[in-house]
């Protein structure tokens, strides 16, 4: 077990973003713990799969205990699973509701809360969540109240924990992107999202990858959300 080597969790890790995750802290000399509910086992053995809902409490342990079997440590912990649902206010269903708090809020509640108490003996850790511009800058056209209520909640937390464990060695930041082109989307319906963005595209990948990197290594960076949106929050376009 190699004690030097940093260790990333990261959820939703199956595919898009969270697959596009995966690798680049690879390439950055990671080893990751990489979860969703049916992911398949890693492409190298510095990559092990813990299938299962982040929702639960129990696959959350499993997670952290997999992660200080195989590698000792818990650096980074990217909080990449979620769900999102766009209805009017109105016709949010029951489950709607339940499994937008399940995966966006229950998901990083149990997680983030088991990996804490390794980065405090570590007196260090990294911990990045994915909310959403709308939060910031709802639009009339995407009806979004409990991407509002959960992601929202999200950006919240990110600042109050960031100060919470600031002078522990811990920092909390967030990205907030746009649309993004991952299997979620359907190829037809990209030139109607890319008008979603005042640059007048979607983002990519990489675009959300590369701005999380750039916070794993912005040492001074605490309690910010990074906007990857293209310009939506701007303003009003």
């Amino acid at each position: 077990m190699d004690q030097t080597e940093k260790v990333a969790i990261i959820t939703g890790a199956s595919q898009g973003i969270g697959a596009g995750l995966v690798r680049a802290y690879r390439e950055y000399g990671y080893a990751v713990v990489a979860n969703s509910r049916s992911i398949q086992q890693g492409a190298d053995d510095r990559i092990v799969s813990v299938p299962g809902s982040i929702d639960n409490r129990g696959v959350a342990a499993s997670i952290v205990a997999t992660a200080m079997q195989r590698f000792g440590r818990i650096d980074t912990l990217v909080n990449n699973a979620g769900i999102f649902i766009s209805k009017p206010f109105t016709e949010y269903t029951d489950d709607d509701f339940r499994a937008a708090f399940a995966v966006n809020i229950a998901g990083f509640f149990h997680i983030t809360q088991l990996a804490i108490p390794q980065m405090l003996k570590q007196q260090r850790g990294h911990i990045v969540q994915m909310t959403t511009s709308l939060v910031d800058q709802p639009l009339s056209n995407v009806p979004a109240a409990l991407a509002s209520l959960t992601k929202g909640g999200l950006a919240a937390v990110t600042r109050g924990l960031a100060m919470e464990y600031a002078a522990r060695g811990i920092r909390v930041n967030a990205v907030s992107p746009g649309v993004v082109k991952t299997p979620m989307h359907s190829p037809d319906t990209y030139d109607s999202l890319s008008k979603l963005h005042p640059v007048g595209r979607m983002a990519e990948i990489d675009d959300i990858v590369d701005a999380v990197l750039y916070l794993e290594h912005a040492g001074f960076v605490t309690g910010e959300t990074l906007h990857v949106d293209g310009g939506q929050n701007a303003g009003r376009w």
